[in-house]
């Protein structure tokens, strides 16, 4: 029987890392310390990948345009991208995790949920083992992570983000359905900013004006994201933590400085892109069938070709040829290429990750906040 049918809450942590490519950054280069920085391109067409949180004082934020960064913080530093050496970082972190559950969903690089119920480490709480988990985590890679603690993952998000940089926030099953009442529904897990503006349309601004309103209601507005409103504003969220969780694409891109305005330089693009794309699939225990590429014309114009075959594809060569036969019918480009990119999908099953390692260990005593 589970602990929810037996009425026994779980007990999740969402761990989430602070400005996780600039804070790398600076701690590699001393001399970034304190200053605004960017993680991104610099360029005309650049973007903002990370900003430290001296940057984000300016309104430097994720995805926003490099000269709009620029123009905000002219002091801004802008340091080019290493997605290597993160995803090495973040092997590290994932080993952590390891050590505190076998219930590990990694949403990001930087960021994952932790099923903590079953107290692995034996530290006698959720609160205890989030301590311990943002304290290795400062020892052994010299970063700062902020943890959220509560009953569900809804929640353990929501708290990750409350008490940042550094920060360790705890919303206890008493607490919850009070907290949420207060919440801007824009904060709500998944509401994006056109929903929001839809809720506030209908009246909806807050978890408790959410709350006053019935399923049948939010179904007509919403539809299949009406039940999770319905339960989230109660406080409510009943997905566990999936270890499984399968990719649905891996894929990679660049914008252009200057437009691409023949085909041998488009070719050529799309060789380099496939090699960083296929370091990428070689890094993932998946394989994909559907080679997609994706081509945005100096107007802004965006088309997409794709190519299935039968069997995964298992080399470099195999995927930049199916990339080059799916681009085939926009060649020569009808004007400048500005991006392009190539995602693959269809994925097969993965092997289990490396977290899951090993059973967990005979049942404790039940976990408390």
């Amino acid at each position: 029987m589970s602990e929810e049918a037996c009425g026994v809450p779980r007990k999740i942590i969402h761990v989430d890392m602070d400005a996780f490519y600039a804070s790398v950054e600076q701690r590699d280069d001393p001399s970034l310390r304190g200053r605004p920085v960017a993680v991104g391109g610099s360029a005309r067409r650049g973007v903002v990948a990370a900003a430290s949180y001296e940057a984000r004082v300016f309104g430097v934020r994720s995805a926003m345009p490099s000269v709009t960064a620029k123009r905000r913080c002219p002091e801004l530093v802008f340091i080019t991208p290493r997605f290597d050496h993160y995803r090495a970082i973040s092997r590290q972190l994932r080993a952590i995790f390891a050590r505190y559950s076998a219930l590990v969903e990694p949403l990001s690089l930087d960021e994952a949920y932790l099923d903590v119920t079953d107290d692995r480490a034996g530290l006698g709480s959720a609160t205890a083992t989030a301590r311990a988990i943002r304290a290795a985590i400062r020892e052994e890679t010299g970063l700062t992570a902020s943890a959220g603690v509560s009953y569900n993952k809804f929640l353990a998000k929501i708290a990750s983000d409350q008490h940042k940089p550094d920060g360790l926030c705890v919303i206890t099953p008493q607490q919850g359905p009070a907290f949420v009442a207060d919440l801007p529904v824009r904060r709500f897990h998944g509401v994006g900013p056109r929903t929001a503006e839809r809720m506030a349309r209908l009246g909806i601004h807050t978890g408790a004006e959410l709350r006053a309103c019935e399923l049948v209601f939010l179904e007509k507005h919403f539809g299949k994201f009406a039940a999770y409103l319905h339960g989230a504003a109660r406080g409510l969220d009943g997905r566990p933590v999936r270890p499984e969780r399968q990719r649905k694409s891996i894929g990679a891109e660049r914008t252009f400085g200057e437009d691409l305005k023949d085909s041998p330089s488009v070719l050529a693009a799309l060789d380099r892109i496939a090699g960083t794309l296929w370091a990428r699939v070689e890094g993932q225990p998946l394989r994909g069938r559907t080679v997609t590429v994706k081509v945005k014309y100096s107007d802004f114009r965006l088309l997409t070709r794709a190519r299935s075959v039968a069997a995964p594809v298992e080399t470099q060569e195999q995927l930049r040829d199916l990339a080059a036969m799916a681009l085939a019918s926009l060649l020569p480009p009808a004007q400048g290429v500005r991006l392009l990119g190539i995602a693959l999908s269809a994925l097969a099953a993965p092997e289990p990750p490396a977290v899951r390692v090993g059973e967990p260990p005979p049942a404790q005593q039940t976990l408390a906040f």
